[in-house]
């Protein structure tokens, strides 16, 4: 039998939020309208999603660009100059027309720690970054010495600052990662990490392992543990645009918190089998079929949201979230969990966690 809740109780964060919006004045059309073309593949966001955004989750500023890549045609838009302005850093922009295009990756995009502090790579709503199911898309590691160590405590260093809006991200593929695995799309280390009006279709990393995971996005090490702000995007959003990996088809982290406000994630898989650890016999994974959060003390944020149709082979067909020493919690707001299929072990339909896990619901179904 499915268990419904529809609950009222406006928690603590909710209220946070309305008040920091009031107080800054943030128009919140400025981040939910979908620039995306929705014939091209679902919009970005949940377009019945309103709820407000804080100041520093929405768009970053990007009418002073410090890169621009392309000469005003698709052609002059290549994988070669987007790598080459993401080594750089600073605020990018792209060139290439007033049509949408694709630019297909032969290697991953990756943040040198020392060039700038702030990287920002804004598509306007016309550009998909294509990883050409071969390839990851993007790439950033505080902790890496081959992208230059700029502090002595590279996981926890407040840059460089990594916001992606108004993109894209399509066949990016980790599978021959083997060092750093996981995050078909993108894959982060320390400094922050930001995501605003952004789809992801049919990204994919690993398939089997109880512990790598995020098909489009995985994060670790944020700095002072702040959340990664997703904001206004999709993750597969229709049949036959879902990512993959073995654990958290959309998006896979450790010790990371999250704040998700007005995204879709439906049609994302977790194919692993036998969990974390993994059972005997077993490969592990095949948990969290949208996302997969595990650590410790952390926070997963939903509002505004709607997660439906993901799909496990062991726990968590919407969400797994474990906190090994039981300190974090879950904060859903305004959201929509509903049909996610798959496996066992759920305390909330679609949801695996502890049973003592903290929890603050409010004006939600999950069914």
């Amino acid at each position: 039998m499915k268990q419904i809740l529809k609950l009222t109780t406006l928690s603590f964060l909710s209220t946070f939020l309305l008040v920091c919006t009031k107080d800054y004045g943030i128009e919140t059309t400025d981040v939910f309208n979908p620039l995306t073309n929705p014939q091209d593949g679902p919009a970005a966001g949940y377009l019945d999603g309103n709820y407000p955004v804080p100041v520093e989750a929405g768009l970053e500023d990007v009418s002073e660009p410090d890169q621009v890549i392309g000469d005003g045609t698709a052609k002059s838009c290549t994988g070669d100059a987007f790598i080459d302005a993401v080594a750089k850093g600073g605020v990018i922009c792209f060139d290439c027309g007033n049509a949408p295009v694709t630019i297909t990756l032969d290697k991953p995009a990756k943040v040198f720690n020392d060039a700038n502090p702030k990287v920002v790579i804004d598509g306007k709503g016309l550009v998909t970054l294509c990883g050409g199911g071969k390839n990851r898309i993007l790439y950033m590691n505080t902790c890496d010495s081959l992208q230059h160590w700029t502090t002595s405590h590279c996981q926890n260093q407040d840059h460089p600052q990594l916001t992606v809006q108004n993109l894209t991200f399509i066949n990016g593929n980790s599978k021959n990662e083997k060092e750093r695995d996981g995050g078909g799309a993108i894959w982060v280390r320390g400094g922050r990490f930001k995501i605003v009006n952004c789809r992801f279709f049919n990204n994919v990393c690993s398939d089997l392992g109880p512990d790598v995971g995020g098909g489009a996005v995985r994060v670790f090490s944020q700095y002072q543990n702040k959340p990664v702000y997703v904001v206004n995007s999709t993750f597969g959003g229709t049949e036959g645009f879902g990512n993959i990996g073995s654990n958290g088809g959309a998006i896979s982290s450790i010790g990371v918190s999250w704040t998700i406000i007005n995204c879709l994630f439906s049609y994302n898989e977790a194919i692993g089998n036998g969990g974390n650890p993994a059972k005997p016999q077993t490969p592990g994974g095949g948990s969290g079929g949208a996302i997969y959060n595990d650590g410790n003390e952390m926070t997963l944020s939903v509002f505004g949201s709607l997660i439906e149709k993901n799909n496990v082979n062991t726990h968590g067909s919407a969400i797994f979230f474990i906190t090994n020493n039981h300190t974090g919690n879950i904060r859903i707001g305004e959201s929509i969990i509903r049909d996610n299929t798959g496996e066992s072990w759920y305390e909330l339909p679609g949801i695996s966690m502890h049973n003592d896990t903290k929890r603050e619901i409010s004006n939600s179904i999950i069914e």
